[in-house]
């Protein structure tokens, strides 16, 4: 029987083929390498780090650019600032990183628990998570949280695994492992120089000499250890049949060389387990003498019994899928070892070379190997023995290391997301055969000092995983105060679903409050004495409290302007700002700031409350919110905008640049102005040839080429041009001047409207564009799968140069961080290439009439994908004055009722007796 890991599903990627091949035969004007976010445990010159920069500095040759975060210091910086940015932080900072900026994410051990938590959460919930895990330490730990009923322990950490987009393990044991937490999203890659490291500092802090005498060994004994599968931790039926298997072995090979003093050394279990006894049994039954046969446990020295050893022969039935470690470590050791041919061994190891092979359940194989290795002359290994040894000793070194880079260089391609404007990586057969960089640590493994295991101890204690048990351990003890003896029980721990309830119960409550206020001030009562409307009003005024205004919101009550921050989830609060000037504008009504007057936009504009339309419009559908009956919720001179993504780029408008902005536009209340401090990125000429400028070359490198085709198209189709009018793309000169960009800017209130006016207008072209594809999952300006659920939002980030540059209005660029302010493409420069006919505001509300008019009457043959009503306000002549004069009458028929119920007439008269 073997027993191995499968998947339990499979991603779709995975099973499709490759996505970057596909990625290769389109057009693409990519003009940066692909960004990754690495989270280290630490920076210390230890095995993990040894494979981590192996990988990596392979990866970057491919072409990936790294950012590094780790929340210590250490011995290996250097390197680590060689391979990318390097930044230290405490892991509550992990919390004010934009992961949206990395196209994904590596964490190499459970200490970036913190950062994961931190993408759990919208917006980043879409980056794609690559979590590397080589230790066992929480594994050892499953059951006994299920032994004490702490399976909402067991639930955090599952949830957390299920984050990731991909669990990697370097071996097949350790999935198995982890199986309690398996969402279908484990992933072996085999590999790591952890065994070699080992053994490596074993051999610098040990003798030989030393460990015989400490187990009992004699100087002429030639000492063969017998290893498996180190996956049982007790004696399993693999052994008892090797044993059985061994017998002739056993028996035959002293009457063949009965100069050579054979000690054999079974490698299995615990050693309190039984084990020793059931192998003096053999050697009874055998007849052998009782010290011929030993055992050792796992819960032992064994590095030092490998290292003391003469041979390793590896005996296990099972067709294992993993490279076997106790040999890796063998090797290193300069041990000769014999094994079968199982497939595993046979690809790396060459008969004769590197070891000694034989056929499966051949006794006489082992035999004629172990005679081989050793001399009937001076009952020592023979030199060909030697021979094997280092030559197996230079195999161990780099054994896997070629396959481990060509795996995660595959599990990269095939799982990050290549938006257009990213170089797609190399082919991997480009890279060099790999081997581990033993180079750049070989220092720290001759200098090692006896203190080093002790150090990985100490470090493994303080892990986030013994430190999330004691906190757990914390909050379930206070719940069991009053019985001590009482085991604790999974009900006893209130889950999500109990805290859930309980809100509901507190809501309805409160709901059931506020509303019998209401009834008990609309009923009429007796006042009563001063003194007692004295207290009723303090009385109101303390319940009052929960609902006042906020400081910021009496702050904003006398601003002018009111800069609205567009976010979609709780991961952006961090890069909000607080203060007069700024007011959130959630894109989700789950991701609203607790105790802050943010506006909700999806109740403003239900379109929004879909999410394929708030994901396809992203910060627009958000100002089309505000716009939707702006006087409902703005009423000053002066809007702005500004994306949460500003301050994660560091292009967010500092409190200097906004005290400047607002003395501004408090000198200069009149005019058709807008004022933007987050630029658009130019990209070198060289990316894309064209002759429309940066401009367009640029918006074609971030909308997979096709941003001026599809913007002509749209245009023609906004304006009803026929296809056969070639201008259909207002040029946008290259004079050196700034565009704006991620929708950071203020203008007039009117001027925004019609802004708006023009862009939802422009927002149903684009779909009507983009619908005639055929298929509603496709998007034509868009390469990844993110980029297609994003699939107007990077052109529509720029609509608001299009509009204002053509409309007539000044651009004055103002530096987030100085506050300095300087006018962009003067009027008096543009005027020979505006098409002011198309921006004409006359025009504009023309068109907005007509779509009003086909909008009531029904006219769009197919109204259920039409957009633009959707989008905001439907109106059009003679509708406003048609709602006043209904509300004129209803009010009319409310003053007729209110009067007739108060004439004594309506009173309720007796019927007759007769009637």
């Amino acid at each position: 029987m073997t027993l191995k890991f499968a998947p339990q599903r499979i991603p779709r990627k995975f099973i499709e083929g490759n996505e970057v091949d596909r990625l290769h035969s389109d057009n693409r004007f990519g003009f940066r390498k692909p960004r990754l976010a690495l989270i280290l445990r630490s920076m210390e010159k230890d095995s993990q780090s040894l494979f981590l920069i192996t990988v990596m500095k392979n990866m970057k040759e491919l072409g990936y650019a790294f950012e590094i975060f780790a929340v210590a210091n250490g011995e290996a910086r250097q390197m680590w600032q060689e391979l990318g940015r390097l930044v230290l932080l405490s892991p509550k900072q992990f919390g004010q990183i934009d992961w949206l900026l990395f196209e994904g994410i590596i964490v190499d051990s459970f200490e970036g628990k913190e950062a994961i938590t931190s993408i759990m959460v919208e917006p980043f919930c879409s980056v794609p998570l690559i979590w590397i895990i080589q230790d066992d330490i929480l594994s050892k730990r499953l059951n006994m949280y299920k032994d004490r009923g702490w399976e909402n322990l067991v639930s955090h950490w599952r949830s957390t695994f299920s984050r990731a987009s991909v669990v990697v393990f370097p071996n097949f044991a350790l999935p198995m492992f982890y199986s309690a937490l398996d969402t279908g999203n484990f992933h072996v890659i085999q590999g790591s120089p952890v065994d070699v490291w080992s053994a490596e500092i074993y051999k610098k802090t040990h003798f030989k000499y030393e460990l015989g005498k400490k187990l009992g060994f004699d100087v002429e004994d030639i000492v063969v250890l017998v290893v498996g599968s180190s996956f049982y931790n007790e004696l399993s039926s693999e052994y008892a049949v090797a044993l059985n298997r061994m017998g002739p072995v056993l028996t035959k090979l002293p009457r063949k060389n009965p100069e050579v003093s054979f000690k054999f050394v079974f490698l299995c279990g615990n050693s309190t387990n039984g084990c020793n006894d059931a192998l003096q049994e053999t050697a009874s039954r055998l007849g052998l003498p009782r010290d011929y046969l030993s055992h050792y446990g796992f819960d032992q020295d064994v590095n030092g019994i490998l290292y003391f050893a003469d041979i390793v022969l590896y005996e296990s039935s099972q067709n294992v899928l993993d490279f076997p470690s106790l040999l890796i470590r063998a090797m290193t050791f300069e041990v000769p070892i014999v094994a079968p041919d199982l497939p595993i061994i046979n690809q790396y190891v060459v008969e004769g070379f590197h070891g000694l092979l034989f056929p499966k359940f051949s006794s006489d194989a082992v035999i004629s190997a172990l005679t081989d290795l050793t001399s009937t002359s001076d009952g020592r290994l023979t030199r060909i023995a030697n021979n094997i040894a280092s030559s197996g000793r230079l195999l161990a070194k780099n054994i896997l290391a070629s396959e481990c880079v060509t795996g995660y260089a595959n599990l990269l391609k095939e799982v990050l997301n290549f938006p257009s404007d990213v170089v797609l990586p190399s082919s991997i057969t480009r890279l060099p055969k790999a081997v581990w960089e033993w180079d750049l640590f070989w220092n720290e493994l001759i200098q090692v000092s006896p203190i080093e295991q002790r150090s990985e101890r100490i470090k493994r204690k303080s892990s986030v995983v013994i430190k999330l048990e004691e906190e757990f351990s914390d909050l379930v003890s206070p719940l069991n105060i009053s019985s001590p003896g009482k085991e604790i029980s999974a009900h006893d721990i209130p889950t999500q679903q109990d805290w859930d309830s309980i809100g509901e119960i507190e809501l309805t409550e409160e709901y059931d409050r506020v509303e019998m206020e209401e009834l008990q001030e609309r009923t009429e009562s007796i006042l009563g004495s001063w003194e007692r409307v004295y207290r009723t009003a303090r009385k109101s005024d303390r319940m009052k409290l929960e609902k006042e205004k906020d400081e910021e919101e009496l702050e904003r009550a006398g601003q002018i302007v009111c800069i609205y921050e567009i976010y979609n989830g709780p991961g952006a609060w961090p890069f909000l700002h607080h203060g007069a000037l700024f007011r959130g504008l959630s894109l989700s009504p789950r991701a609203l700031r607790l105790e802050t007057d943010d506006v909700n936009a999806p109740q403003r504009l239900p379109l929004l409350k879909n999410r394929f339309y708030q994901d396809i419009l992203c910060e627009i559908g958000g100002m089309f919110a505000i716009a939707n009956k702006i006087d409902t919720i703005h009423r000053k001179p002066w809007i702005g905008f500004q994306s949460w993504q500003a301050d994660g780029r560091k292009v967010s408008l500092s409190e200097k640049a906004g005290k400047v902005l607002e003395e501004e536009i408090q000198e200069n209340t009149r005019g058709e102005i807008i004022y933007f401090w987050a630029t658009y990125l130019d990209v070198d000429s060289e990316v894309i040839d064209s002759d429309d400028g940066p401009f367009w070359q640029t918006c074609d490198v971030f909308n997979r080429g096709n941003c001026r085709s599809t913007f002509k198209d749209a245009f023609r189709h906004m304006y009803g041009l026929p296809p056969s009018h070639l201008e259909a793309l207002p040029p946008m000169p290259d004079d050196g001047d700034l565009w704006s960009s991620l929708h950071s800017w203020v203008m007039p209130t009117p001027t925004f409207l019609e802004f708006i006016m023009f862009s939802r207008m422009f927002v149903d072209s684009i779909d009507v564009v983009n619908r005639n594809l055929g298929d509603d999952n496709e998007c034509f300006l868009a390469s990844s799968g993110l980029e297609r659920r994003q699939c107007y939002c990077r052109m529509l980030e720029i609509l608001i140069n299009v509009w204002a540059y053509h409309s007539g209005r000044r651009m004055v660029y103002l530096n987030p961080r100085s506050g300095a302010l300087e006018e962009q493409h003067p009027l008096e420069e543009r005027q020979d290439f505006m098409w002011s006919r198309f921006f004409n505001i006359t025009l504009l509300k023309a068109m907005d009439a007509d779509l009003a008019e086909a909008a009531n009457d029904g006219d769009r043959p197919t109204p259920s994908t039409w957009l633009w009503p959707s989008t905001g306000e439907v109106f059009r002549e003679g509708v406003y004055e048609m709602e006043e004069e209904e509300k004129r009458y209803s009010q009319k028929m409310e003053k007729r009722r209110i009067s007739r119920e108060k004439k004594p007439s309506h009173e309720h008269k007796q019927k007759p007796l007769g009637e």
